[in-house]
C-alpha cells in the first residue's frame, strides 16, 4: 500500500490509536517510544502492513516540526528554580559531554568499520544526544522519584543537549558534501548558530509573555493557537537568519514558562498532549521509513557500536563534563545509563540522507540500529539501575515528590481575606500582571456573586480575595505588592 493524500489520515489514525493501546504495557516496562516504532515498523514496507513510505525528506520536516513541539512542551514546564542548582552541571552535559560522545563514538567507528573518519564523526555526532521522553514515561509509569536534583538535571539536559547534536551534525554533513570546505569556516557557524539561537530564543520568551497576556482573544481556544504560532516563527524565523531553531524554541519556552501568563495551567496541558501526539507522528513515521530486513547485516557491528556508547563514550564525556562539581560517582554512574539514545538521533540521520552525502543509508541504518539497542537496554533498565545505587527516595517522600502539581497548590496552610479598597494600586490590572507566586487566589466576592479567578480576571474596588499560601511570608508579599501593610498573627 502507498501513502497518498486520500489515505494518510486514515492509516496515520489507525496506527496511532494502536500505538496508544500499547501505552498500557509501559508498567511492564517498555517504554512508549519504541512501542510506536514497532507499530511504524510492522506497518511498514517490511512489516504485515506492507505501506510504501520512503521519504526522508518528509520525515525530516515531519521529525523538525514534531522536535519543535517536544522541545517547547518541555521548556513550559522547566522551573527555573529546579534548574538553577543544576543549571552549569545541565550547560556542561550539553556541550562538552555531547563533544566527547560524538568524538569516541566517530574514531572508534572509523577504526573497527569501513566509514572515514568523517563519516564516522558524523555517525556519533548523530547518536550523542539523550532522548529522556522514554526514560521518564518509565519512571512515571513505576511510581519512582530520584533524589536530590536528579530528575531536573536530567530533564535539563534532554532538553538542552539536542542543538549541540544538530550542529554538530550540520557540520559534519557540510564537510562531506562540500570537499573544499575547511574547519576554520565552522568557527563562525557555531558561533553564529548558538548566539542567535540564544538570543532569539530569549528575545521571543519576552514577546511571548507579553503578548500573551496584552492581546484579549475572544475565546479561550484562540490562546493554544497563538502559542503554536509565536512557537513555529521561532522555530523557522531563527533558521532563516542562521541561528539554532531547536535550542531558540527550548528557551524561549524556559523563559515564558518561568512567567505567569494568562491559561498558563490549560495550557501547559494543552502542550504535554501536543507533544505526546508529535511524539506518536514521529517514532510511526520513522518506523515507516526504516526497512528492517536492511538492518540484519549490521547487527554485529552496530551492538559494537551501541556497547562502546553506553559503556565507555556516554560515562567519560558525564565524568568529564562534572569533574569539578561535588556529585557522587553513583550519581555519575546513574547519569550515565540514563543516556538513552530514542528518536532524536534517527531524525538527525535523516540529514546526510536528505543532502546526498555518500553511504548516509548506512549510517541511517546503523544509527536505527544503535537507538532501538539504547532503548531497549537502558530503557527497560532503568529502575532497577536506580535501585542498585540506592538513588531512589524512600517511599514518605516520593509520595510527596510524586504528587499532582495541583495537590501541591491547594495544600495551604494560611488562608485570609483581603478586601481592595480604592487606594489599591493595582485597581483595573489583571491577576496575570501582578508578578504573583507562593500564593493561590481561590476566589473573588463581587458584589454578592463569587468569581472564579483567572489570569486575565481584573481587580476591582471591594472585591474581596481569598488568599491561601504556605507561610505568613509569602502573604505579606502578597500585600505588598498591593500596597498594604500586614502584621502576622502572634506565634505563626
Amino acid at each position: 500500500m502507498t501513502i497518498n493524500i486520500d489515505n494518510i489520515i486514515l492509516l496515520g489514525s489507525i496506527l496511532l490509536f494502536i500505538g496508544l493501546l500499547g501505552t498500557r504495557t509501559t508498567k511492564y516496562g517498555i517504554p512508549i517510544l519504541l512501542l510506536f516504532l514497532v507499530v511504524g515498523m510492522l506497518a511498514g514496507s517490511d512489516g504485515i502492513g506492507g505501506i510504501n513510505f520512503s521519504d526522508p525528506l518528509i520525515t525530516k520536516f515531519i521529525g523538525a516540526i514534531a522536535l519543535s513541539f517536544i522541545l517547547f512542551s518541555g521548556g513550559l514546564e522547566t522551573r527555573w528554580g529546579d534548574i538553577k542548582p543544576v543549571l552549569w552541571q545541565g550547560v556542561l552535559l550539553s556541550s562538552i559531554g555531547v563533544i566527547v560522545t560524538a568524538f569516541i563514538v566517530g574514531i572508534f567507528v572509523s577504526l573497527v568499520t569501513s566509514l572515514s573518519l568523517l563519516e564516522g564523526l558524523l555517525l556519533g555526532s548523530i547518536v550523542s544526544s539523550t532522548d529522556a521522553a522514554a526514560v521518564f514515561s518509565i519512571l512515571r509509569s513505576r511510581s519512582i522519584a530520584l533524589k536530590g536534583n536528579l530528575r531536573s538535571l536530567l530533564e535539563f539536559e534532554s532538553g538542552s543537549n539536542d542543538p549541540m547534536a544538530y550542529f554538530l551534525t550540520i557540520v559534519f554533513t557540510y564537510l562531506l558534501s562540500n570537499q573544499d570546505a575547511t574547519y576554520m569556516s565552522l568557527i563562525p557557524m557555531f558561533f553564529q548558530q548558538m548566539i542567535l539561537g540564544g538570543i532569539m530564543g530569549y528575545l521571543m520568551g519576552i514577546i511571548m509573555h507579553w503578548v500573551i497576556n496584552w492581546i484579549k482573544m475572544e475565546f479561550d481556544g484562540l490562546y493554544s493557537v497563538l502559542l503554536i504560532t509565536m512557537m513555529l516563527f521561532t522555530f523557522s524565523f531563527t533558521g532563516f537568519i542562521g541561528g539554532n531553531g531547536f535550542l531558540a524554541v527550548y528557551i524561549s519556552a524556559c523563559i515564558l514558562g518561568s512567567r505567569n501568563f494568562i491559561h498558563k495551567k490549560s495550557l501547559i496541558k494543552h502542550f504535554d498532549g501536543q507533544a505526546w501526539l508529535m511524539q506518536g507522528i514521529m517514532f510511526i513515521t520513522l518506523g515507516l521509513l526504516v526497512f528492517p530486513k536492511q538492518l540484519v547485516p549490521h547487527i554485529g557491528v552496530g551492538l559494537l557500536i551501541s556497547f562502546i556508547l553506553i559503556i565507555i563514550a556516554r560515562p567519560v564525556s558525564v565524568f568529564i563534563s562534572l569533574f569539578f562539581f561535588k556529585i557522587t560517582n553513583r550519581k555519575k554512574l546513574f547519569i550515565s545509563w540514563v543516556g538513552v539514545r530514542g528518536a532524536v538521533p534517527i531524525i538527525l540521520a535523516t540529514y546526510p540522507l536528505t543532502a546526498g552525502v555518500a553511504r548516509a543509508n548506512v549510517i541511517f541504518d546503523l544509527v536505527f540500529f544503535i537507538s532501538i539497542t539504547s532503548v531497549l537496554l537502558q530503557g527497560t533498565t532503568i529502575p532497577i539501575i536506580a535501585r542498585w545505587l540506592k538513588l531512589i527516595l524512600p517511599v514518605e517522600i516520593k509520595k510527596i515528590s510524586t504528587s499532582d502539581k495541583d495537590l501541591i497548590q491547594r495544600d495551604r496552610t494560611i488562608m485570609v481575606q483581603l478586601t481592595i479598597n480604592s487606594t489599591c494600586q493595582h485597581l483595573g490590572k489583571s491577576l496575570v500582571d501582578f508578578g504573583i507566586s507562593g500564593i493561590t487566589i481561590t476566589s473573588i466576592e463581587r458584589n454578592g456573586k463569587f468569581i472564579q479567578p483567572e489570569g486575565h480576571t481584573k481587580i476591582q474596588t471591594g472585591d474581596q480575595l481569598l488568599v491561601m499560601a504556605d507561610n505568613w511570608e509569602s502573604i505579606g508579599k502578597f500585600y505588598g505588592i498591593m500596597g498594604i501593610d500586614l502584621k502576622a498573627p502572634e506565634g505563626s
